[in-house]
């Protein structure tokens, strides 16, 4: 995009931003982000690989330093912030239950639907997915089409250091409920996570579906089923057991969301 060096220009030099160009400059990157013209991150030509575009957060950032408070009445609520609300949600195709929120410079697309809820500023929220009560979408989070996110996710976000990968959750998958992905972790395409699992950039994500274990950090691979685990971890005060996270099947091409993750439990006799 054009304005990429002019981003960064202006983040080297703070003293533009007295400019009104630079200012409009910045503007017109976060009206991109909003539309859904620009990303924060955006799939790699390489399978499963994501390319994190750093000087869009460093718009945001900017955006942020260069905007003064201002009140924004909504019926009966009042807000006092930087960032305005995003609106027109009828011409965007999106579903909006009250009292969900969503940032300017969050992407919904046509089909979305939020239930009372919170989308921060850089988002990504792609075709017909869902965002359940009481979850939230951090800064810069790139959600794919079809995702279901159950009631109170948690998915982090993410803005500085710049270059740090936000959290990705691919086409199709299902976040169970209370579950939390942060620190720029990764959910593959159509992965199922089950109730109370938390995925961090570090977590131990194991599959044991095999005769041997096999580990994964902070990637949950494609049409896994997941479930909360632990496993003991040697400290100076002895052995203790820490959380992680188990893979213990493999999502059907026949079934849904849900019957892929009951049928994964009922064969490994595994209640959540």
């Amino acid at each position: 995009m054009e304005y990429q060096n002019l981003v960064e220009t202006i983040w080297s030099d703070r003293v533009l931003l007295q400019e009104q160009s630079h200012l409009n400059a910045i503007s017109e990157v976060i009206h991109a982000l909003d539309e859904g013209r620009l990303r924060v991150a955006e799939p790699a030509e390489k399978e499963g690989d994501w390319k994190v575009n750093d000087w869009v957060k460093k718009a945001i950032l900017l955006y942020f330093i260069s905007q003064s408070m201002r009140t924004e009445t909504v019926g009966i609520f009042e807000f006092h912030d930087k960032i305005p609300l995003k609106k027109d949600f009828k011409s965007r195709g999106v579903r909006v239950v009250p009292p969900a929120v969503a940032r300017f410079g969050s992407f919904l697309a046509p089909g979305v639907i939020l239930m009372p809820s919170y989308v921060n500023v850089g988002a990504y929220v792609d075709e017909r997915t869902m965002v359940d009560t009481w979850a939230t979408v951090g800064s810069c989070a790139q959600i794919g089409k079809d995702v279901h996110l159950s009631g109170g996710v948690g998915i982090g976000g993410v803005l500085e250091p710049p270059q740090a990968s936000p959290v990705i959750v691919e086409d199709g998958a299902f976040i169970g409920s209370r579950c939390i992905v942060v620190e720029g972790a990764h959910i593959g395409k159509r992965a199922v996570l089950g109730a109370g699992v938390t995925i961090t950039g570090s977590s131990k994500i194991i599959d044991v579906t095999g005769s041997e274990p096999v580990e994964y950090r902070g990637y949950v691979p494609a049409n896994s089923v997941v479930i909360p685990g632990t496993i003991t971890k040697e400290f100076s005060a002895g052995a203790y057991q820490v959380p992680c996270a188990l893979i213990i099947g493999q999502r059907k091409e026949s079934t849904d969301l849900k019957t892929s993750l009951n049928e994964a439990l009922r064969e490994n006799n595994v209640t959540v």
